[in-house]
């Protein structure tokens, strides 16, 4: 007998809800509701207070949108999943309040799901073929870390960034081109007209990989950032605005170029060492497509790359209700003092341990 779940997504400045329709083989997205804030466009980045009280305000619609687009009232939900970290608190209070009262009103099971297992489950809803195991790349505004996934709800930890994360990266640097907020799709669309080779910035720990080291799939971006950062200090006049258009996209070119090179090989590194035959790749940085077509060149002969597509990496509501649904399914449940964290851990982590290469 097939079940309706209800997902409910508010970490940062997407307000969303989605509705899963799941039966004993697989789960299907029945209804899908996001609702970004451009607010946050003013200030460069994401103000908590502000995305918080948005939140407040649409929420509730969201959730409606997302029932009338399945089709369903509230009465035919079996569960409600919600986003409980990590996250802005603030927001993701919002969610978590939301979703225990509508629980409670209805009878119905709560289960709060951690923010990157949705990243995981993610590509679930449009390739079913996706299962343990693999190895996940999951790269965001907040997150850039490397997992060896043998099963669902099982994920070890290869590594992780030590400072700034490549969607945060992005945004930074953006800033610095005058591109706004987010700056991740903005970066990519003004590489396409850069100069390959123009600027060459540093690839950080990258060596790590080639000398099998300790932080062989660790990620570091902020002195990238800063490179960035100097280059265009050094141009005429040492300002943006003596930057022509041309040296910006070259610019914006260089970086990408020099991410997704260390991305796709700590990605390609693992998938050789643990000799899987998947990997996928989740999160906002995951919409970039010359990142994806990167990595499954790099992987051609060796493993399929499974990546969902821009409005499920982006933070979303469905990748919520799929990765709470099948939880739920195993019996499990949340009470009703469940709270918000905003350094929720991902359930099942287990903590980095040395993986060689096949030669080691």
């Amino acid at each position: 007998m097939a079940e309706w779940v209800l997902g409910i997504e508010t970490s940062c400045d997407e307000t969303s809800a989605a509705v899963l329709r799941r039966d004993e083989s697989r789960a299907e997205l029945a209804g899908l509701s996001i609702l970004s804030q451009d607010v946050h466009r003013i200030f460069g980045g994401v103000v908590p207070e502000l995305a918080s009280r948005a939140h407040v305000q649409v929420l509730g619609s969201v959730v409606e949108r997302a029932l009338a687009d399945a089709g369903i009232g509230l009465s035919r939900l079996d569960g409600v999943t919600v986003t409980a970290g990590p996250g802005l608190v603030g927001a993701l209070l919002v969610g978590v309040m939301y979703g225990k009262t509508l629980a409670f009103s209805l009878d119905r099971p709560l289960l709060g799901v951690n923010h990157l297992e949705g990243h995981l489950f993610a590509p679930t809803l449009e390739d079913p073929e996706l299962v343990p195991p693999f190895v996940g790349l999951l790269v965001s505004g907040g997150h850039t870390m490397l997992l060896d996934v043998p099963a669902w709800g099982e994920y070890r930890l290869l590594g992780q960034t030590l400072d700034d994360a490549a969607g945060e990266a992005f945004d930074k640097v953006a800033k610095l081109l005058g591109l706004g907020y987010p700056g991740g799709a903005p970066i990519e669309r003004l590489a396409r007209e850069g100069q390959p080779g123009r600027f060459r910035f540093p690839r950080p720990m990258l060596q790590e990989v080639e000398r099998d080291g300790p932080h062989r799939y660790a990620f570091s971006f902020s002195g990238l950032k800063t490179a960035v950062l100097r280059t265009v200090q050094r141009s005429p006049g040492g300002e943006l605005t003596e930057l022509d258009h041309q040296t910006r996209a070259d610019i914006a070119w260089g970086f990408q170029d020099a991410v997704n090179e260390v991305l796709v090989a700590k990605t390609a590194a693992a998938v050789d060492a643990l000799g899987y035959s998947t990997a996928m790749v989740g999160g906002g940085v995951a919409c970039n497509r010359a990142l994806v077509a990167r990595l499954r060149e790099r992987l051609a002969s060796r493993a399929r790359v499974s990546v969902a597509s821009p409005r499920l990496n982006t933070d979303n509501a469905a990748m919520i209700a799929a990765a709470g649904a099948w939880r739920l399914a195993r019996g499990e449940r949340s009470g009703w003092d469940l709270e918000a964290r905003d350094d929720l851990p991902l359930p099942g982590l287990v903590a980095p341990q040395p993986v060689s290469g096949p030669d080691a």
